[in-house]
């Protein structure tokens, strides 16, 4: 499996993003790939997936079948996100 942040990384969401990256890294041994909306991959990556708002987190799985999806500032508990890697 492999999750994304897709945000903006000069917005106010940009800290809490990167922190989460980090913190799920030290706490679950899992990295997040950070993809900024302001590149062209970035902006393809959100279109590709209907993703309209913004920060998004996507499960996917190494084929790119989108497994799960966060959009909002609200972010998930680290619990939710790491359950999707053990699937």
């Amino acid at each position: 499996m492999k999750i994304s942040f897709i945000y903006h990384p000069h917005s106010e969401y940009a800290r809490p993003v990167e922190e989460y990256a980090y913190n799920f890294k030290q706490q679950r041994g899992h990295d997040i790939e950070l993809i900024s909306l302001e590149t062209r991959d970035g902006a393809s990556t959100a279109s590709l997936y209907d993703i309209v708002r913004y920060p998004a987190i996507l499960v996917r799985k190494d084929n790119g079948e989108l497994v799960m999806e966060w959009e909002g500032p609200e972010l998930p508990l680290m619990d939710e996100v790491a359950a999707y890697i053990a699937a």
